[in-house]
């Protein structure tokens, strides 16, 4: 009894490494709840991920609606494989549209003019065979008269920060402009144009073209001792002194003769 046992499990834990017995399933994401203002376009999101290599001829995709309240049929949305197959008849007809990319595991579909009838739940089931066990996901739709508060808000921070993001690009840009501008002026110049620093002017020195009054050709300038002022030097000759001398000598003895 307990050899056969052992046997299968042998031979599923080798199905499961040779990946051929898929044990962990099809993945598949949405967003769960939506809300819509009625008349207006809305985007149901549903991702995949599979543990089996995509093959586009063989995933296929269904959508099924479930009304609110109790006692109420579901209904086909729609259904692709290779192609989107669109229903013919219904409260979707004409209101569906393919939004997915099988290659990049989006299963999204669009409906276009949502009205209150569309308000209740969106399941989608993504088979990617051999990987077909996946739980399908799930999409709660609430079709309202109008946006929300919080819609509004979020809307308007969206665009108030697109609105500052571009600002700063633009601010950028021009500074970038600005600098490259300046840069090609001093380029242009050249470096001879350039004003050397100016060389700051000691007060207290005098140009020597001021000074020439301090400077005097073939004359002295003696300091008398007994004020401290300055006096000309005199300018005769010594030998003229000794003979202003000698005459006076002899002025005065002619005198005493007499």
């Amino acid at each position: 009894m307990c050899r056969p046992r052992l046997q299968l499990c042998a031979f599923l834990a080798g199905l499961a490494a040779s990946g051929l017995l898929c044990v962990s399933g099809i993945k598949i994401y949405t967003s769960g709840e939506v809300e819509a203002v009625n008349g207006t376009d809305v985007r149901l999101k549903c991702t995949f991920q599979s543990s089996i290599t995509v093959q586009p001829s063989s995933v296929s995709v269904s959508w099924n609606f479930r009304p609110l309240g109790p006692g109420q049929h579901e209904e086909s949305v729609f259904y692709y494989q290779n192609k989107p197959y669109l229903p013919t008849e219904g409260r979707f007809r004409k209101r569906v549209i393919w939004a997915g990319d099988i290659m990049g595991g989006d299963a999204s579909i669009m409906l276009r003019e949502v009205k209150f009838i569309y308000n209740g739940t969106y399941s989608c089931q993504v088979k990617n065979p051999p990987d077909v066990h996946g739980i399908a996901g799930e999409v709660h739709l609430r079709v309202v008269t109008s946006a929300s508060y919080t819609e509004i808000a979020i809307l308007a921070g969206s665009i108030g920060g697109g609105i500052a993001v571009m600002l700063m690009v633009l601010g950028v840009v021009l500074w970038v402009r600005s600098c490259r501008r300046k840069r090609q002026e001093n380029l242009e110049r050249g470096p001879q144009e350039t004003k050397a620093p100016r060389e700051r002017k000691d007060p207290t020195l005098c140009h020597p073209a001021e000074a020439l009054h301090l400077y005097m050709s073939d004359e002295e300038i003696e300091i008398d001792s007994s004020d401290g002022m300055i006096s000309e030097a005199s300018t005769k000759d010594p030998s003229s002194e000794e003979e202003e001398d000698d005459s006076s000598d002899d002025d005065g003895g002619g005198d005493d003769d007499d």
